[in-house]
């Protein structure tokens, strides 16, 4: 059963999900093994017993007056409302009945369900009204005058991003086409949602479903629930207690909580998606020194890179960054992508020819369409958790406490050519973020959201306006790549995303006293920028030292690793000169690859440095690194001391 999770101090409580696969069930009264079809079967039964009563509950209050009254928390005698939503409709009195024999804690899953569904609605009624309410007169492009309306219209509109009313505009217009007429409310502009066939279990106590982990496996835990034996149940008697063991995934730690899970069928098999909480450490919203700024791109998915705040207000950044590229991935991406478009194209072309002889051919594209959107979801998926995973170690490796991300969700593809739009549309920015704050929780580390206005158009360290090129050795071509300031006190030049990452780590940084939480979602986010902070949001170059700085603040030498040869001047005509001397016998002759010596340039010879004899008694010792041969001075074969 579920415990109370103990805390320490500066942690907090995080509810996490891991999937996990229910493999076979045992009947706790007869000791009977359940095989997975058969359990399958019987969790099917209770699914369509569930989702029936749900879409009931959905369909009698899909409407504005009823949505309205269970989002605004309270109920007719002015109480609130309680965060459950099976209680919440029970207080409500919005009551559901079944034609099987199902007990009360089978209706509360289905009344969990429509609640939640319902509440959801709200959000988006609330925008579709607010759009209605001021429809331009143009739909494809607003006035500034009709921006500043629409957002005043719906609540929380100021900070809305502009995308979704783009979007939401584009579905007004099209029912408006196909109708003739706008719709009245969002109830009449979307049909009533189709209900998902899950059990949440969430919503039972103990007489109906139960989990414990096991003491002596902690990876093993032990699921109980009651299930129907038959699709209609008439009689208590046609429901029984079955156990299912689970083995639980890595990534649930040992001192975790766990709660009762989310139960789905997905191409026969029974998947189980596993709650439970843990301490971790808890985040801030602001006193940070260390940010890592992130900014997306497309050729380069993901560069990033740290910079620190100063006490005396300035910040620098630590390094030169680095990037995410998946190259590989994104082709192959594409490829799926260009894959599915001709697949709906040849089905679309067979149903507009209505010829029953075609009717196979129509079903085995729609399961190659099903296969393919798998295969890019599964991608997809992947590449989020790989992404979010290099960012996270980048932010511990650089002793990060925040992570400052692009705020792109009014970011649209168009006007760039067919080829880049697809290219934009197709990215998983928002998987990629949502992944990113799920894995920096973990070691308490913050994701903040920046606005992305300006980031790659001004110069990180004197903001001024950039002009960009194709590369850096083509300084006159036009382009997007290499970034150069103009400003003669700054000439700051780099790569464009480079310049990004540091600009949004220093506006996070500049910013952070304004960074707010959503209530809703707990997402940190920085709604708008301050010029006042802005102008202090730069990066502050590290001090050069030239050849010509004698100030010794720095190296004024340059190192190198390489040995430097003595020089010496071919002896004056006066001075005795040493005789050559004949070759060594048996000296081993040179490799057939080993290149020549080079031929020595007249008037200078370039010997090796000849070690200082150590002190000790009186000996005579032959120097062994002596060389002699054309051109090198006289020297003596051995010294007395």
């Amino acid at each position: 059963m579920s415990r109370k999770l103990p805390l320490a101090e500066g942690e907090t409580s995080r509810t996490a999900c891991a999937r996990t696969v229910i493999r076979l069930g045992v009947e706790e009264k007869t000791g009977e093994i359940i095989p997975l079809p058969t359990l399958a079967e019987r969790i099917g039964w209770c699914l369509d017993l569930v989702s029936g009563m749900a879409g009931k509950l959905i369909a009698g209050h899909w409407n504005t007056p009823d949505v309205g009254t269970l989002a605004s928390g309270q109920d007719a005698g002015g109480r609130v409302l309680p965060s459950n939503a099976w209680m919440a409709l029970r207080r409500l009195g919005w009551t559901v009945t079944s034609p099987a024999k199902v007990n009360d804690r089978i209706v509360r899953m289905a009344q969990e369900q429509a609640g939640r569904a319902l509440r959801s609605v709200k959000w988006r009624a609330d925008v579709v009204a607010g759009i209605l309410v001021t429809w331009p007169v143009d739909p494809e492009k607003r006035t500034d005058e009709e921006w500043g309306q629409v957002r005043v219209a719906i609540p929380g509109g100021e900070f809305l991003p502009s995308g979704v009313i783009r979007s939401r505009t584009r579905q007004i217009t099209a029912f408006e086409r196909k109708n003739g007429r706008l719709p009245t409310d969002v109830f009449d502009l979307e049909p009533t949602p189709r209900v998902a066939r899950m059990l949440l279990l969430a919503a039972c106590d103990g007489q109906q479903a139960a989990i414990e982990r096991s003491p002596a496996e902690p990876t093993k835990a032990l699921l109980r629930l009651q299930l129907p034996t038959r699709p209609d149940p008439q009689a208590y008697r046609d429901w029984s207690w079955v156990a299912c063991p689970i083995t639980l995934p890595p990534t649930v730690p040992a001192n975790a909580v766990l709660h009762l899970p989310t139960l789905r069928l997905v191409g026969g098999k029974v998947r189980a998606d596993l709650a439970y909480s843990r301490p971790v450490p808890r985040t801030r919203r602001t006193g940070h020194t260390v940010a890592l700024g992130v900014d997306w791109g497309l050729n380069t998915l993901l560069s990033a890179g740290a910079a620190r705040l100063h006490a005396d207000g300035t910040i620098t950044a630590l390094g030169a960054g680095a990037q995410f590229r998946a190259a590989g991935v994104l082709a192959k991406q594409d490829r799926l992508r260009r894959i599915s478009e001709r697949l709906h194209t040849k089905s679309e072309q067979y149903a507009r020819f209505a010829d029953p002889a075609l009717e196979w051919k129509t079903a085995v594209l729609t399961q190659e369409i099903r296969r393919v959107s798998a295969r890019r979801s599964s991608l997809n998926d992947a590449l989020a958790w790989s992404a979010a995973r290099w960012t996270v170690d980048q932010a511990i490796a650089a002793g990060a406490g925040v992570i400052y991300v692009e705020d792109l969700r009014s970011m649209e593809a168009g006007g760039m050519g067919r080829t880049h739009n697809t290219r934009l549309s197709q990215t998983v920015r928002g998987k990629i973020a949502d992944r990113i704050r799920h894995l920096a929780a973990e070691t308490g580390i913050a994701v903040v959201t920046v606005p992305p206005r300006n980031t790659s158009r001004h110069c990180p360290h004197c903001l001024t306006p950039l002009r960009h090129r194709k590369a850096p050795d083509r300084p006159t071509t036009s382009g997007w790549k290499w970034a150069i300031c103009p400003n003669p006190q700054c000439r700051w030049q780099g790569d464009r995303d480079q310049g990004a990452w540091q600009r949004i780590a220093a506006r996070g940084l500049a910013h952070q006293s304004r960074t707010v939480t959503d209530r809703a979602t707990g997402a940190m986010t920085i709604r708008a920028v301050v010029d006042a902070m802005e102008t202090k949001a730069v990066i502050t170059a590290t001090p050069r030292t030239s050849r010509t700085d004698r100030s010794k603040t720095g190296p004024t030498r340059p190192r190198t690793n390489r040995l430097t040869p003595r020089r010496r001047e071919v002896p004056s005509p006066g001075r005795a000169e040493r005789p050559v001397s004949a070759p060594k016998v048996g000296r081993r002759p040179p490799h057939k690859h080993q290149a020549p010596p080079p031929a020595p340039r007249p008037g200078v010879v370039w010997c090796r440095p000849r070690p200082a004899l150590p002190a000790g008694p009186a000996s005579v010792r032959r120097d062994t690194h002596q060389r002699t041969g054309p051109g090198c001075p006289a020297q003596p074969t051995g010294t007395r001391t």
